[in-house]
């Protein structure tokens, strides 16, 4: 079991997690329940080497604010929460070009994490997991 601690400033804040691709590129995600799938920035994919050119296709997703289209890419290796996956494949938006400014570049979805046992503990600000 591992665990991972993090900060509340206010009730309106999110919890943001530490990730990396390819144990190079860092970067920050909101860890959102509510989330089915991973969705990042298209700047991380880019940033962490990879050719925009090169999705596996459009998809139509349904957010909070409506819906939006993302592309689909696989991910060679992304690590978050002491978790990897290999071959993981992700959903990419242009945040900035959709005037999306933020402390975290994507939101980390329940596709990531539903192989392994978790615990959002609020009172202690602490996340465990059984990897």
């Amino acid at each position: 079991m591992r665990e991972f601690n993090f900060e509340l400033l206010s009730e309106e804040d999110v919890i943001i997690v530490n990730a990396t691709i390819l144990n190079k590129f860092k970067f920050r995600l909101a860890l959102d329940t509510a989330a089915t799938h991973c969705t990042i920035d298209s700047n991380v994919l880019y940033f962490s080497g990879y050719e925009l050119k090169n999705s596996k296709g459009e998809l139509e997703i349904e957010t909070a604010n409506g819906i939006i289209i993302v592309e689909r890419y696989d991910i060679e290796k992304i690590d978050c929460l002491g978790i990897t996956k290999n071959n993981f494949e992700v959903q990419v938006y242009d945040f900035l070009s959709h005037g999306i400014i933020s402390d975290y570049d994507g939101v980390i979805g329940l596709n990531f994490l539903k192989d392994n046992k978790f615990c959002i503990d609020i009172p202690k600000k602490e996340i465990t997991i059984d990897i």
